[in-house]
């Protein structure tokens, strides 16, 4: 596990650039943190690190928005708004999570049986009213 704090929204693209390292090759991720503390903002900073142009937003309605990065697809989930697993099967979970692409899942508690063996788990903990902790986990089940 590795562990980083910081005191401002200005170390996120360092934050983003620490996380790819310790990924290595693996391209699948899950943020957890409770509401607003900085999933969306800290993916944003992830995907202008791989190359990402287009603008990234939550895809909190469409549940999975797609860009394009220097280092190949990259897919968005959010799963907050789900009411249950088979809307998660209806838009075919299953073609982006093992494509091979980067996947970047916010609320993956909601679809934690979905989830496959191996991804990396980042963690954001709210420690003051800028400042944040985050982990990063190496999952395997």
């Amino acid at each position: 596990m590795k562990s980083i704090p910081i005191n401002s929204i200005t170390e996120l693209s360092a934050v983003a650039k620490q996380l790819l390292a310790f990924a290595n090759d693996d391209k699948f991720f899950v943020f957890e943190g409770e509401m607003a503390a900085g999933k969306t903002t800290f993916i944003k900073a992830f995907c202008d690190v791989l190359g990402v142009e287009d603008v990234v937003s939550s895809p909190t309605f469409s549940i999975v928005n797609e860009y394009e990065s220097a280092k190949g697809l990259v897919y968005h989930f959010d799963f907050y708004r789900i009411k249950n697993l088979q809307e998660a099967y209806d838009i075919g979970y299953e073609e982006y999570f093992y494509s091979d692409s980067f996947c970047l899942v916010e609320w993956p508690q909601k679809i934690e049986g979905l989830l496959p063996e191996k991804f990396i788990k980042v963690e954001i903990q709210i420690t003051g009213e800028t400042q944040r902790t985050f982990n990063f986990n190496r999952i395997s089940n």
